[in-house]
């Protein structure tokens, strides 16, 4: 039986990239792996793919792999120091045709085209909002800034402006090639850094498709929420990707750490509505990079995004070059678990005023509402796409839903779907003979006993994508 429906996402790194270590996180409850392609090299992607699938296959675990790609560099350049302190109150240039090393007086940029996007009174958030300057006045290629907020300058920190407003593309040179090494490996996600707007991510999509072409492969995209701009566009953000995260570091620097909660909600909530999966993101388990165990803050933080309904909760950090990776995935485990058995099923109230137009959404919807009211041990589909499951799954129900699919390909990309655990099987094409196959595995496993009662979902013919037709109530004998 599952321990929880929320998903994990840990972030490799070097804390994580021992072997033992990889398999016994993913035992612990990783549903799946980061690759952050801001670090290393193409081939590291490519090999430390190979470990996650084979850490997988020893733990006997279905793990999905997200490639998240580095986007723009907007970040300040280096110091001969390697740091600076800056004080409140001193003048600071941020120039954009430096070339040597910055010092106390500025320093020279990575994102060239800030003294086009800026003007005087702006203000400039740096090291994810722990630096403030104020834009006194630009002079060509030179941003003359005065220090609001002092502190700690280091190496190619990032930039953001409060209010949003920096132009630079989505997707860069680098992305693009990144891409390439992504679908290399088959990375059932793409994650697309500061998206603006739904372009963004049709172009990203486009670049995979052709990618993933000669490995007759399609990954899911998962747009990243962290501009100010990409608020008003966030229904079209949606439509033109399989996912979003709420990526709150960045979001919160541009739009101020206030208005995170509340935006978290509501992306959650339109994300879940919209039939799309979601991600929450950052500093969920800050501590425990030092800590063995999580502050109270951080345990509340975790529950709270499970009972706003998010797919999968993410390490960063804490995973990548944490002191304790092994445990802080069981403590996060621990959290969803909680949360979810405290959580209120309400379908009935969720049902209320709802059309379905598609027969096999409908099909999707019976199955919940069957199998809640008669107190069913699972819901099960039979799946080639996962697109059933994934129905199923926006809605808030107490019985594990099993997908039972013939693609390797579907059932990884199903690890990150809420309460959704994905089985590879060899269904036949005679309808009641994969139904026995169906519940021959299930019977099998221990997930239901004799005398249980469990719903089926299926299409007619069998085998045929987009065909589910059929909701089958059955009792095993």
């Amino acid at each position: 039986m599952p321990k929880h429906a929320t998903k994990i996402v840990a972030t490799l790194g070097p804390a994580s990239s021992d072997p033992e270590m990889l398999e016994a996180m993913i035992r612990a409850g990783v549903n799946v792996v980061r690759l952050n392609f801001s670090h290393g090299k193409a081939q590291d992607h490519v090999d430390r793919a190979t470990l996650v699938r084979e850490a997988a296959k020893r733990a006997g675990r279905v793990v999905a792999i997200m490639a998240d790609l580095q986007g723009p560099k907007i970040r300040v350049g280096k110091f001969a120091e390697g740091k600076v302190m800056l004080q409140a109150g001193a003048p600071f240039v941020l120039d954009a045709s430096r070339t040597e090393p910055g010092d106390i007086q500025g320093v020279g940029l990575d994102y060239k085209e800030l003294p086009r996007d800026v003007k005087a009174g702006d203000l400039l958030l740096l090291n994810d909002g722990l630096i403030v300057l104020t834009v006194s006045k630009v002079q060509g290629e030179k941003v003359h800034t005065v220090v609001q907020m002092g502190g700690e300058l280091s190496n190619n920190k990032g930039i953001n402006k409060q209010g949003g407003g920096l132009t630079a593309p989505a997707l860069t040179g680098k992305d693009m090639e990144d891409i390439k090494t992504a679908m290399s490996f088959q990375a059932d996600y793409v994650a697309v850094s500061f998206p603006k707007n739904a372009t963004d991510m049709e172009m990203a999509r486009q670049l995979c498709n052709v990618a993933a072409e000669p490995y007759k492969h399609k990954p899911g995209l998962i747009a990243k929420i962290e501009r100010f701009e990409a608020i008003p566009h966030l229904e079209e953000i949606l439509r033109a990707s399989d996912g979003i995260m709420v990526a709150r570091g960045d979001l919160a620097v541009e739009v101020g750490n206030a208005a995170v909660p509340a935006l978290q909600k509501r992306m959650i909530k339109l994300a879940r509505e919209m039939d799309k999966v979601t991600i929450t993101a950052t500093q969920m388990m800050e501590s425990m990079i030092t800590n063995p165990v999580p502050t109270r803050a951080e345990v509340s933080d975790v529950a709270n995004a499970v009972l706003d309904g998010t797919d999968a909760v993410m390490l960063s950090a804490e995973t990548a070059v944490g002191k304790y990776p092994l445990e802080t995935v069981q403590q996060m485990a621990q959290i969803c678990k909680a949360a979810e058995d405290a959580e209120e099923v309400a379908l009935d109230a969720d049902f209320t005023g709802k059309t379905f137009t598609y027969i096999d959404q409908t099909i999707a919807m019976g199955a919940l509402f069957t199998a809640h009211h008669l107190g069913a041990k699972a819901i099960v589909a039979l799946t080639d796409s996962g697109s059933t499951p994934l129905w199923m799954s926006r809605h808030r129900i107490h019985i594990p839903i099993y997908a039972l699919t013939t693609r390797e390909a579907a059932q990884r990309r199903m690890a990150l779907y809420r309460n959704v655990h994905a089985m590879l099987v060899d269904t036949s094409a005679d309808r009641d003979t994969a139904l026995n196959q169906a519940e021959q595995h299930l019977s099998a496993r221990g997930i239901v006993n004799s005398g249980d009662v469990y719903a089926i979902t299926c299409g007619e013919p069998m085998g045929s994508p987009g065909g589910t037709n059929m909701l089958k109530i059955c009792k095993v004998g």
